[in-house]
């Protein structure tokens, strides 16, 4: 693992060493962790490509006991760091990280979750086709925005549906943040595995903007009926962050 830095997240209410050249936290991260609605009794969470911890440490920062979190990682080197942090935070009794392959059907029982918080990767190009994006030359970094370095990939859009259609309940809640661009084969992957989308909410750079990100909450076996919210909006016509997004930053979330 590379240098690692020390930083201040959320107005230094969480600590977080996050590497240097590696996977770092975004505005997706903490709009992410803003999004998240668990529901009254519900509070058996799971994130998906944890990384260094920061998603499912915001989310145990936001809800009291009984609140749980467990999040999954492939890279060891990242675990180690979420480890970290958990410690520095003092959030161990209820948060915890396992290093893993979310497509291992033994690695969590299935069924045993609540809600489901994940974002993405981007999904390494098919063959013939050319990439949307530079890969980096950063391992962690190529894994969490592509999926895999060197044309192989860890997890697609179809593999993370089935592993939160198999580790959630019945009613469980999936939420996620994602590339606008690439929302119709996103859909696709959530109802082919039975994950009905409940509500949606645009992320836009400025208001004239198009939308670059989307905010989904999804049911297992949740039925037809899609809320669409009112569109985020990051910066104003004064260049500054509109409320909406400061919100995002706060206790409360969005």
């Amino acid at each position: 693992m590379d240098e690692a830095t020390h930083d201040d997240i959320l107005y230094g209410r969480l600590k977080l060493w996050q590497p240097q050249n590696g996977p770092r936290v975004s505005m997706d991260t903490v709009l992410l962790a803003a999004w998240v609605r668990p529901r009254a009794r519900r509070h058996r969470f799971v994130e998906l490509g944890s990384a260094t911890g920061a998603v499912s440490l915001m989310l145990a920062l936001r809800f009291p006991a009984p609140f749980s979190i467990v999040g999954v990682e492939i890279q060891p080197e990242l675990v180690r760091l979420a480890e970290r942090n958990r410690a520095e935070n003092a959030l161990g009794d209820r948060v915890s990280f396992l290093e893993g392959d979310l497509r291992d059907a033994a690695l969590l029982p299935a069924e045993s979750f609540d809600g489901l918080a994940v974002n993405p990767p981007y999904e390494a190009p098919a063959r013939g086709e050319s990439p949307r994006g530079r890969s980096s030359s950063v391992p962690s970094r190529s894994i969490a925005r592509q999926g895999g370095d060197s044309g192989e990939v860890c997890c697609t859009l179809d593999d993370i549906a089935a592993a939160a259609s198999r580790l959630l309940k019945g009613n469980g809640r999936f939420f996620a943040v994602f590339r606008t661009d690439r929302l119709a084969p996103f859909m696709s992957s959530m109802l082919a595995c039975r994950l009905a989308p409940k509500r949606l909410r645009m992320v836009h750079p400025r208001r004239e903007s198009p939308s670059n990100l989307f905010l989904i909450e999804c049911v297992k076996d949740g039925g037809e009926g899609l809320t669409v919210e009112p569109p985020l909006v990051v910066t104003g016509e004064d260049g500054e962050y509109t409320p909406d997004l400061l919100r995002a930053y706060t206790p409360k979330g969005l």
